[in-house]
C-alpha cells in the first residue's frame, strides 16, 4: 500500500471491512441451523417464509460455522504476510497456509496452547476451538505440512465450496491490482482443493469483493471477474455459473425456486452463483440474506458468500443490529476487522522504519 489515506477514506474502508466480515458471519449463522435440510423441510419447520431469524445451531442462536472460522484465519494470515514483508520474506500463500494450519489445529486440539507465543492472538481465542461441520477437503488438505500449489494441489478432484466461503478477505486488498487478487485467491485455494473450478470460483469471488471494496457496482464487479476468468483454462463451469446468476436476475421476481435453479451450493461455482444472485436482487441486507439461506443445500455457505458481498458493498451500518447483537464471536470479528483496516492503511506506523509496536508484533508475529 503506497497510497496516502485520508481520514474519510480510512473510515469508509474500515466500515466496508467490518461489513464484509460481520455480514458473512451473519449469513453463515442464519444458514447454520438449516444446512443439510431441504426447502420443504425448512418451510415445514419454520413456516411458509422459511427461516426469518437465527435458529438454534450448535447449542445456541447466532452460532457460526467453519466458513467464518476459516475466513477469520484468512484475514489473520494476510495481516501477518504484511508484517513479514519487513523481514524480506514476502510470499503471502505461505503465510495463508500457516494461518490455515492454525485453523486446522483448532479442529483437533482441546484449546489454545498458551506456551506457544508465535501463534498470535487469534489462535488463542477459545471459542474458535469448536468443530462446526468442516469440509473434508479442508481438513485433509491441511492435515500435514505440505502446502498445495497450482502445480501440485491437494485433493486434485475436489471443487467444494470450501474455497469460496473463506476467500472474501483477499478482495479487501484494495491496494492490489485485480489480477493479483485473483491469482492469490486461486493459489491459496489449491492448498485444499485441486479442481480448477474450486480454485477459479475463489478467485472470481475475491475479485468481485475487491470491486465492491473499491466502490464499484456489483454487476460491474461480476463482469470484471468474468473477464479475468475468460483467459484461464478450465473456467467454463465458473463462467457459466456466474452468467446463470446474471440471467436469473432478468427472469422475474426473486424466489427460492430461482435460487434452487442455480444449484444447492455444495460446489464452489454453485455457492458463488447463489451468493451473487441473492446480493444482486436484494432489496436490503435482510432480504438478500434470507433469500440466500432458504433453499435446499449448503445454506450457511451461500448465506456467508451473500453476506460478504452485501456487507462490503454497503458497510457495517447496513447490517440488521439485532443480528449483530446476537452473533457468536462478534467482538473477535470486530477486533480482527479493525486490525486489518489499520494494517492496510497505517502499516508504517505499526512496523515501519521508524520503529515497531511491540503490542502489534505480539498480536501478529513475524515468525
Amino acid at each position: 500500500m503506497t497510497a496516502v489515506w485520508g481520514r474519510a477514506q480510512q473510515q469508509d474502508f474500515r466500515s466496508r471491512v467490518r461489513g464484509c466480515l460481520l455480514g458473512g458471519a451473519i449469513g453463515d449463522a442464519l444458514g447454520a441451523g438449516v444446512e443439510f435440510e431441504s426447502l420443504e423441510a425448512i418451510q415445514q419447520d419454520h413456516g411458509a417464509d422459511g427461516v426469518t431469524d437465527y435458529v438454534p445451531a450448535y447449542g445456541r442462536r447466532g452460532a457460526v460455522t467453519d466458513d467464518t472460522q476459516m475466513t477469520l484465519f484468512t484475514v489473520e494470515g494476510l495481516i501477518r504476510a504484511q508484517v513479514r514483508r519487513d523481514t524480506g520474506a514476502w510470499h503471502p500463500p505461505t503465510d495463508i497456509h500457516r494461518a490455515y494450519r492454525r485453523w486446522s489445529a483448532t479442529q483437533t486440539e482441546w484449546g489454545p496452547d498458551e506456551r506457544r507465543k508465535d501463534t498470535g492472538w487469534l489462535a488463542r481465542e477459545e471459542w474458535l476451538y469448536a468443530r462446526r461441520a468442516p469440509g473434508n477437503a479442508c481438513l485433509s488438505g491441511l492435515a500435514d505440512d505440505r502446502m498445495g500449489t497450482l502445480e501440485e494441489p491437494k485433493n486434485p478432484g475436489s471443487k467444494g465450496c470450501g474455497t469460496v466461503m473463506r476467500s472474501a478477505p483477499f478482495g479487501l486488498l484494495v491496494g492490489w491490482e485485480p489480477h493479483l487478487v485473483f491469482q492469490l485467491a486461486v493459489e491459496c485455494a489449491a492448498q485444499t482443493h485441486g479442481h480448477p473450478t474450486g480454485q477459479l470460483a475463489a478467485g472470481a469471488f475475491a475479485v468481485i469483493v475487491h470491486g465492491l471494496a473499491r466502490g464499484e457496482a456489483l454487476d460491474g464487479s461480476v463482469q470484471h471477474a468474468l473477464a479475468l476468468l475468460g483467459s484461464r483454462p478450465g473456467h467454463q463451469e465458473t463462467t457459466d455459473a456466474l452468467q446463470s446468476a446474471l440471467g436469473a436476475v432478468r427472469q422475474g421476481m426473486p424466489s427460492p425456486q430461482r435460487v434452487q435453479a442455480l444449484g444447492e451450493g455444495w460446489t464452489a461455482e454453485e455457492a458463488l452463483a447463489i451468493g451473487v444472485y441473492c446480493a444482486l436482487v436484494a432489496e436490503d441486507v435482510r432480504h438478500g440474506l434470507l433469500l440466500a439461506v432458504n433453499h435446499s443445500g449448503d445454506s450457511d455457505s451461500t448465506g456467508s458468500v451473500c453476506g460478504n458481498l452485501l456487507g462490503v458493498q454497503h458497510g457495517e451500518t447496513a447490517l440488521p443490529p439485532a443480528w449483530i447483537a446476537e452473533l457468536e464471536g462478534r467482538s473477535t470479528i470486530l477486533q480482527l476487522a479493525d486490525d486489518f483496516a489499520m494494517e492496510m492503511t497505517q502499516a508504517p506506523a505499526l512496523h515501519g522504519l521508524s520503529g515497531a509496536s511491540p503490542a502489534w508484533l505480539d498480536r501478529y508475529p513475524a515468525a
